[in-house]
């Protein structure tokens, strides 16, 4: 009632700009009494992923792959997000996150380790500390010696009965907000969203096969990684309660809205905030998107599971990104493995020929993350470790989960590890900061 009261003592020019950033007074009031996060928009910082191992009875040891985080762009690696057809030179991309600096540490020896795990350190030429511990960065292969799924520093702590140590990999990173979506709602100082995404100046989902994106056939088919049992497929696009959910979604849309992209990929985000509950205590195995959803629970990998299960029964690509959530202040209990999500949005065919975009590369993949509120919006709260690639058999993300392995010369022996996240040194913060208000959004 404040909020309204506030509104009609407007003056009628004041009353006019509020409502050119909403729909309507309901928008407004919903808007300054929505729940919301802050992020920084630059921060500097310094993760350390930390484990503790203690090994009891007999000799073993324990090997982990840690995943050297890759730089990324607002163009997903490419040279630029679109293609030009009239020779106009491309917008540079926005880098999104780099890496500064890699120490690792084992026992008592640190040893940097190359930005990029370049070049090569393969096991034959590993470096062994006077504790005997062992640590090199090879090749991404299938061999035990090599990275499963992409570069990484392979570590291996060599632990006699009953030793106890540790090792640290500490990464120092710069990260920066940026946003894929033009609205209102996304702060000015957020770069971005001029080329960004709204329910205006979105494709149909014709346009995936029209355009032959690349994206939608490798991630938009409605089945993936089937687990077994009975998880089955983690996403379905085809079960019963995927395809009712998306039903009751699209017939939410306003007349004219059925066949846009953006409106449905958005609504479905929507729609998750508010019939899903979070899960604070997920299963190990993640449930599958139709297991989410008959639940009405889930945590953020299950959330997402249901989130791409919905828009794949309408085609739209969208594929996993996993790394650590933290939060704005960057302090060390606010650090916790985090997984959410990249998707494919197709630009309307005029907004993308007035900017003689060619047709081809003229889509958003922009990052969405159901569970904390960011609708196509990178922070730098959230460090990435491995953007998903295409893989049909789901192997190179059953390798993420399964980094660690063991072994020991007996029988009976076992190696206990405790995984911890912390901030060493100080924190950056530039630019500012902003809020990300959580409300549905209106597309009467």
């Amino acid at each position: 009632m404040l909020f309204l009261v506030a509104f009609v003592m407007l003056s009628p020019q004041a009353r006019e700009h509020v409502l050119g950033e909403f729909s309507g007074i309901d928008e407004y009031i919903q808007a300054a009494m929505a729940p919301y996060h802050i992020y920084p928009v630059e921060a500097s910082y310094t993760l350390s992923k930390v484990a503790d191992v203690q090994n009891n009875e007999v000799e073993g040891y324990i090997v982990e792959s840690i995943l050297i985080p890759p730089v990324v762009t607002s163009a997903m690696g490419r040279a630029s997000q679109f293609d030009y057809s009239n020779g106009e030179s491309s917008l540079e991309p926005a880098t999104i996150q780099k890496t500064e600096l890699i120490t690792v540490i084992l026992g008592s020896q640190s040893v940097n380790v190359p930005i990029d795990g370049m070049p090569s350190k393969e096991h034959a030429n590993r470096i062994t500390t006077s504790e005997g511990h062992e640590i090199w960065w090879p090749s991404v292969g299938q061999d035990d010696n090599e990275c499963p799924v992409a570069k990484c520093v392979k570590v291996k702590m060599n632990l006699g009965p009953n030793e106890a140590s540790s090792y640290a990999f500490n990464v120092q990173v710069t990260s920066y907000s940026y946003s894929w979506w033009n609205d209102a709602r996304v702060k000015a100082i957020v770069p971005g969203k001029s080329t960004g995404i709204n329910v205006d100046n979105s494709g149909t989902f014709d346009d995936y096969q029209l355009r032959n994106s690349q994206k939608a056939t490798e991630f938009g088919t409605k089945l993936w990684y089937d687990r077994g049992g009975s998880a089955s497929y983690a996403i379905n696009g085809q079960d019963a309660i995927v395809k009712s959910a998306a039903d009751q979604i699209s017939s939410s849309l306003p007349e004219g809205k059925s066949d846009n992209v953006y409106a449905f990929a958005r609504a479905s985000f929507d729609y998750l905030h508010a019939f899903v509950e979070y899960d604070k205590e997920a299963p190990v195995t993640a449930r599958s998107g139709p297991a989410c959803l008959a639940g009405n629970l889930g945590d953020c990998d299950e959330q997402t599971n249901a989130y791409f299960s919905i828009l794949r029964t309408k085609g739209v690509p969208g594929w996993y990104t996993f790394g650590i959530l933290g939060n704005p202040h960057f302090t060390d209990d606010g650090w916790e493995a985090h997984a959410w999500g990249y998707i494919q949005l197709p630009l309307s065919e005029s907004w993308c020929e007035d900017r003689s975009i060619t047709l081809a590369t003229c889509f958003v993949e922009a990052p969405v993350d159901v569970v904390n509120n960011k609708w196509l919006i990178s922070t730098p709260t959230a460090y990435i470790d491995w953007i998903e690639t295409a893989d049909p058999s789901g192997q190179l993300v059953y390798d993420y989960y399964h980094q660690v392995n063991t072994l020991h010369e007996g029988l009976g022996g076992k190696i206990d590890r405790t995984r911890s996240f912390l901030t060493t040194g100080e924190v950056d913060i530039a630019g500012g900061s902003y809020q990300v208000k959580k409300y549905a959004e209106s597309f009467s």
